[in-house]
């Protein structure tokens, strides 16, 4: 139980005491696992769009995306130290010999080929230093060190989104400004703008502003149309509690409860604050050169046609039941949730009179939708796509996390290992209704389907709580359309390292 001292600190950060509770409460009952009926495949939950299928999406996207006002939103938040964790743990070991580090011997023996190279050797002569005295002296720690630290290119706290990944004939870009050019292929809506749309840490959004500042320019003249930019930043009140390992509020030392960001389930609160017709969300770190970046680029606007099309067709259902219920208007609607959306109706939808068969329908389409690129599982962690059983016996397409499943069950393992495909952020969504008004997102969440990890904080265990994930569990009550697209779309940098392979070259 909360104290009424913790309460009224509680109250004083402007938190929500109600939802504080009922975090505490999930502390203590856990959150149920996701139960999976089956894995969806191709045919059965994932569209495969073959060359003719592929061209009318294309045409559908094309004829109508200028008349939309269409967002890109990218999680861009946090530093990048995570890319650099090999390297940093090469300097606290004091740049001991490369022969035991293939990591960082990697990195120095490929150091030409990164794009930032130009950006490091120049940062170093500035101190008298170059990275041909540095190589030749083996001093490979002074290279690093003048990467990662603050009195060099402080790539070691810097976003992603500002760090060099390619390299071009006039100058290296940044993730940012290839999300410019991506944006310009597929993201350009009415009154011939792009809108970008960035989530930042507090402490980044300066940097970014002023790197937004100094490219738009550029962008505006090179593709000739307007780039609308606005950042966003993940809102404190999100924030969740934390407790200690017997699920009580862990309490710091200054006597204050600590809350901590509540994962990239908390952003549903920005995506909510957007108006815009289409939103496509794609994450920072996942961009490529110009060179292979028209397979991106078709199917964005591929997923882009998939969704108009079915969201035309549940406009128009909705509209048919809003003029009268009959056979055919309730036959109409059923027709586009179980073959436009590929849904799947409840055994007992039969034996419903007509205006119970009316309401469900209504109830189901009227619903944000969204179109999920599905890539071919080669490994790499990721939502997979699953049938799931609704409360009312229908079946849903969900994005489950394998943090969200009962792996010790064998059957739900099972299951969880016959999926051929997992959503490597790749959506397109249509978040406003049949009138044009925007859905409140936020009624669309399972509040059921967050995480409970373990951390620490000054050498104490403590749990900590993250909301339903953006693409899974905010996103569970949504209209869900899965589509495969090619795996040369998904290429994330996770490591530095990464942007040595040939797609980052």
């Amino acid at each position: 139980m909360l104290t009424t001292e913790q309460k009224d600190q509680i109250t004083r950060q402007g938190m929500n005491l109600q939802l504080v509770e009922e975090q505490i409460q999930n502390f203590k009952n856990g959150f149920p696992p996701l139960e999976i009926q089956a894995a969806a495949s191709i045919g059965d939950g994932i569209q495969l769009l073959d060359e003719a299928s592929l061209k009318t999406c294309l045409e559908t996207y094309e004829s109508k995306s200028p008349q939309k006002k269409i967002v890109k939103f990218v999680p861009a938040s946090g530093a990048a130290s995570r890319m650099f964790k090999d390297l940093f743990s090469y300097l606290e070991k004091g740049g001991s010999d490369l022969s035991n580090d293939a990591f960082t011997a990697t990195f120095i023996q490929k150091l030409a080929d990164f794009a930032f190279y130009e950006d490091l050797d120049s940062s170093l002569q500035t101190t008298g230093d170059s990275i041909a005295a540095a190589l030749e002296q083996k001093n490979y720690p002074l290279i690093v060190a003048h990467l990662l630290n603050p009195e060099g290119l402080d790539y070691g706290s810097l976003p992603k989104g500002l760090l060099k990944f390619h390299r071009y004939p006039e100058g290296s870009r940044t993730p940012v400004e290839e999300h410019f050019v991506e944006g310009a292929s597929y993201a350009l809506g009415e009154g011939n703008t792009v809108r970008l749309h960035f989530t930042v840490s507090p402490e980044h959004q300066e940097k970014f502003e002023s790197h937004v500042a100094k490219i738009r320019p550029q962008m505006e003249a090179k593709f000739g149309t307007t780039f609308e930019i606005s950042f966003s930043q993940q809102k404190k009140s999100t924030d969740t509690i934390a407790v200690d390992m017997e699920n009580a509020p862990f309490v710091e030392e200054d006597g204050e409860i600590l809350f901590r960001p509540a994962g990239h389930g908390a952003l549903l609160e920005n995506l909510n604050d957007i108006d815009a017709d289409l939103i496509f969300i794609k994450n920072i770190d996942n961009v490529v050169p110009d060179r292979i970046k028209e397979p991106t680029n078709t199917y964005k606007k591929a997923i882009g046609g998939v969704l108009l099309d079915a969201q035309e067709a549940v406009f128009a259902a909705l509209v048919a039941l809003d003029a009268g219920i009959s056979e055919s208007s309730v036959q109409q609607a059923a027709t586009v949730y179980t073959e436009k959306l590929g849904s799947k109706l409840p055994p007992n939808f039969a034996s419903l009179n007509l205006t119970e068969k009316a309401t469900f329908l209504r109830t189901k389409l009227n619903r944000p939708i969204r179109v999920c690129g599905m890539v071919e599982n080669t490994g790499e962690p990721g939502g997979g796509p699953f049938w799931v059983k609704e409360s009312d016996g229908s079946l849903s397409l969900q994005i489950g996390e394998t943090a969200q499943l009962d792996l010790t069950n064998p059957a739900q393992k099972a299951l969880f290992q016959q999926s051929s495909h997992f959503n490597p952020t790749d959506l397109v969504c249509g978040v406003k209704d049949y009138k044009g008004n925007k859905f409140n997102l936020l009624a669309f969440r399972d509040p059921k389907t967050g995480f409970i990890t373990e951390k620490s904080k000054s050498g104490r265990e403590l749990k900590a709580q993250e909301l339903p994930g953006l693409w899974n569990g905010s996103m569970a009550d949504w209209n869900s359309l899965f589509v495969e697209v090619p795996l040369i779309t998904f290429n994330p940098v996770k490591t530095i390292n990464d942007l040595l392979r040939d797609v980052h070259q």
